[in-house]
């Protein structure tokens, strides 16, 4: 065999498997998973101590290019994606020009190629120019490779455009994403409006700009019967509805971000301003993010996203105001989450490898999400006790965007795999 990681904890959900095992791989798949593989591998990992698991998924991400290569280059923000143990990303179309039409989807998948670490899925506009009025080239970017539509960070104020943005969805069977913010009640604020954006003086964005969206989408979901997916969830009231409508067979799935997990509104004023805590949404109250942790437990949350948004050093040193919204985030999220869900006991590894995994793949139809014999060798490997330092400095994206900085984890990623091949190690 290519290659065989012995003796390590494998955990996969869609087998059951939760016990230490030998995984073999071989032609890029996998070609046997045994309590001891008897045959010999061309090289072999002692993996003892570790946890294998499907190869983890981010649905939400922003590589910037084309365009913005100064922030992050599709070269560069794999390789930052495979150092945080992601083995595939879906890169949202905000890039410029948009990802709205057949020849950026295939631009993409070229440097994606070129690149040849993380497997990279593109996602398309689900409006020419992410404008909001007419409906992109849906079927020409699916033939190109699209896995999924969204007007991410320009949100479908039309609520007929996005009707029919859903029953085109239905025709090429993928989902729709959707930011929801109504801009509106959003006001042109910069952080959650409560205590602190009076407090500070800074323009809050009201939670109705979220939790009115989500309730739009949730009836329109249910009336066109696409599946339509909630990006970077943010407020309890929004999942409340998101739950309710899953309760009534609606085909509503949600992500939530780790910085909207673990922070609060709070990390503006104690940061004294820093840009790094301005993200839309944005970081809300303690009630909201204590409810985010129980809906990832519960399961009414379906996926662990970053939402990684990369920007220069130049344009996040503006004022607050003017700062642009976004963290970067692939580098950090896996052993944040280690660190503050998985080590308390909050979260247990089956339920890891749903968010990480089995989950985005799911939503997205990658046929990812399983180290079933013969699935493709996309493996992620954890060692739970692992200690590191996020340091900016260090991070393999062009940009160091991130309210993380000088925290002390405890997990993190060994090894990833991607089709059989090692494409980072610790």
């Amino acid at each position: 065999m290519q290659l065989i990681l012995r003796q390590g904890r494998v955990v996969d959900p869609s087998q059951k498997l939760n016990r230490v095992m030998d995984v073999g791989i071989d032609n890029g798949r996998v070609a046997a998973l045994s309590p001891k593989i008897a045959e010999k591998g061309r090289r072999e990992i002692d993996a003892r101590g570790l946890v294998v698991f499907p190869g983890f998924i981010d649905m939400h991400v922003h590589l910037r290019e084309p365009g913005r290569e100064d922030a992050e280059t599709i070269e560069s923000g794999v390789n930052a994606a495979v150092r945080g143990g992601f083995t595939g990303v879906a890169c949202m179309p905000n890039t410029q020009p948009v990802n709205d039409c057949e020849a950026v989807t295939a631009f993409i998948l070229s440097r994606a190629r070129e690149a040849a670490k993380a497997n990279v899925y593109p996602i398309g506009a689900i409006t020419k120019g992410s404008q909001g009025k007419t409906l992109a080239e849906i079927g020409e970017m699916r033939r190109a490779g699209i896995v999924a539509i969204s007007d991410d960070g320009h949100p479908v104020g039309d609520g007929q455009v996005m009707r029919r943005a859903m029953e085109y969805s239905r025709l090429f069977d993928i989902p729709v994403i959707d930011h929801c913010e109504d801009r509106e009640l959003a006001a042109g604020g910069v952080i959650n409006e409560g205590y602190y954006s009076t407090v500070l003086g800074l323009r809050g964005i009201n939670p109705a700009a979220e939790e009115v969206q989500v309730e739009r989408d949730a009836v329109l979901a249910r009336q066109t019967g696409a599946r339509v997916h909630i990006a970077h969830i943010s407020t309890r009231h929004s999942l409340a509805a998101v739950a309710r409508a899953k309760k009534e067979g609606v085909a509503l799935t949600c992500e939530a971000t780790p910085h909207h997990l673990l922070l609060t509104d709070a990390a503006v004023a104690e940061s004294s301003y820093d840009t790094n805590t301005k993200m839309n949404p944005p970081l809300r109250l303690r009630e909201d993010a204590d409810a985010l942790v129980a809906g990832i437990v519960s399961g009414d949350i379906d996926v662990i996203a970053t939402d990684h948004a990369p920007h220069s050093i130049r344009d996040k040193m503006l004022e607050f105001d003017h700062a642009p919204f976004g963290i970067v985030g692939v580098e950090t999220a896996v052993s944040l989450i280690c660190d503050r869900l998985v080590r308390p006991g909050i979260l247990p590894l089956e339920r890891l490898a749903e968010l990480f995994s089995a989950n985005p793949s799911g939503i997205l139809n990658l046929n990812r999400g399983t180290l079933a014999k013969g699935a493709y060798a996309d493996i992620t490997v954890l060692d739970m006790e692992r200690k590191l330092e996020v340091r900016p400095e260090d991070f393999a994206s062009r940009s160091r965007n991130t309210p993380f900085a000088g925290w002390k984890l405890c997990g993190g990623p060994a090894f990833t795999i991607v089709k059989g091949k090692i494409v980072w190690s610790v």
